[in-house]
């Protein structure tokens, strides 16, 4: 019978020992990576961005980056090519000698009436490994080809001058998608040289010569790209009062449907604004805003951000499809992920 209530007394003090057991250190959601810092958002960040990812600053000294494009079957090893849009120059990095090179320049000559913005901003290859160009102060996207012919392709939408192209993206269908937003005219809406009242998203049928304004009348498109089935593309949108990234979409025509809102972060004070993205083969969403490289899975759910030392504008997939390539201001980045892109 005296056992009884030792034994009660050896439960308590367990019951006890367990209940006053320190709680475990919560886990700090930003760690720093090199050049940088990763915020995890989500659990599910794990999969994309390796625990010990290191963001590596690997280009300086340039004026305001945008537009990487990797590019393959040109004479020699692949390598990155990114603009520098107010420097008036496509620039080269190499990655077998870690060496960045004056590409292409000037972009833009026109004097006295180039704006601030002239040179070139998104980059694109064609099935022909053609450089395409968005062009600012020249306000077209023209065609580049590897042995140095350098052409218009498109410059006009129902006669009407474009305003000034900034981003380029292949569609399911052959045609290439652009936006069109006033970032390269001189007071941008309200230039006198504006020939076209609204900001555009367009398509073009380079088969015979086709320029359609699609849809959507965002206030300032930018950057665009398409999910992995070519059934809904993403398009930016950088303005200040609505820092977001809707969807579309796609018809079989390759017309866009009502849009929506995929993601909104007009209430982040941080730097930057929505501009350059780039989708994985699984659909997560790798897309410059404020403050770094944001990623979404499909579904919308924001799993994490990556920020390097400087705020980037634009992405690419490199190398083997799996480093991410960042231009962010006046330096160039790269991160090794687990995530795998498609390479033009």
């Amino acid at each position: 019978m005296k056992r009884f209530p030792i034994a009660l007394s050896a439960l308590a003090l367990l019951a006890f020992a367990a209940c006053s057991s320190p709680e475990p250190e919560p886990v700090d959601p930003v760690r720093e990576a090199g050049a940088g810092m990763i915020y995890q958002a989500d659990d599910a960040l794990e999969a994309l961005v390796p625990a010990d990812a290191q963001i590596e600053k690997i280009g300086e000294g340039f004026r305001f980056l945008e537009g990487p494009v990797w590019v393959t079957g040109w004479e020699g090893s692949p390598f990155l090519l990114f603009s520098d849009v107010p420097g008036n120059a496509i620039h080269k990095y190499d990655p077998a000698t870690g060496e960045t090179s004056e590409f292409k320049a000037p972009i833009f000559e026109g004097g006295e009436d180039a704006p601030s913005s002239g040179g070139s901003n998104g980059l694109l290859l064609d099935s022909d490994r053609n450089l395409l160009i968005a062009e600012h102060g020249n306000r077209r996207i023209s065609k580049l080809t590897p042995d140095g012919e350098w052409t218009t392709l498109v410059d006009k939408w129902d006669g009407k001058k474009l305003n000034s192209v900034n981003d380029l993206a292949w569609g399911p269908n052959g045609w290439l998608y652009f936006t069109d937003p006033p970032y390269g005219l001189k007071g941008q809406d309200d230039s006198e040289a504006k020939e076209i009242d609204f900001n555009g998203v367009y398509r073009f049928n380079p088969e015979d010569g086709t320029v359609e304004a699609l849809s959507p009348r965002q206030s300032r498109p930018n950057g665009l790209a398409f999910s992995p089935d070519g059934k809904t593309l993403y398009v930016a949108n950088s303005d200040g009062e609505d820092k977001s990234w809707y969807a579309y979409g796609v018809r079989e025509d390759g017309t866009l449907g009502i849009g929506r809102k995929f993601a909104d972060v007009t209430y982040e004070s941080g730097e930057g604004a929505p501009d350059g993205m780039k989708l994985d083969k699984q659909g997560n969403f790798f897309a410059t805003g404020p403050g770094g490289v944001w990623i979404y899975s499909p579904e919308g759910t924001h799993l994490g951000t990556i920020q390097p030392e400087e705020v980037p504008a634009n992405v690419a997939w490199g190398d083997d499809g799996s480093t991410l390539y960042m231009t962010a201001r006046t330096g160039l980045y790269r991160i090794k992920l687990s995530a795998q892109g498609a390479l033009p």
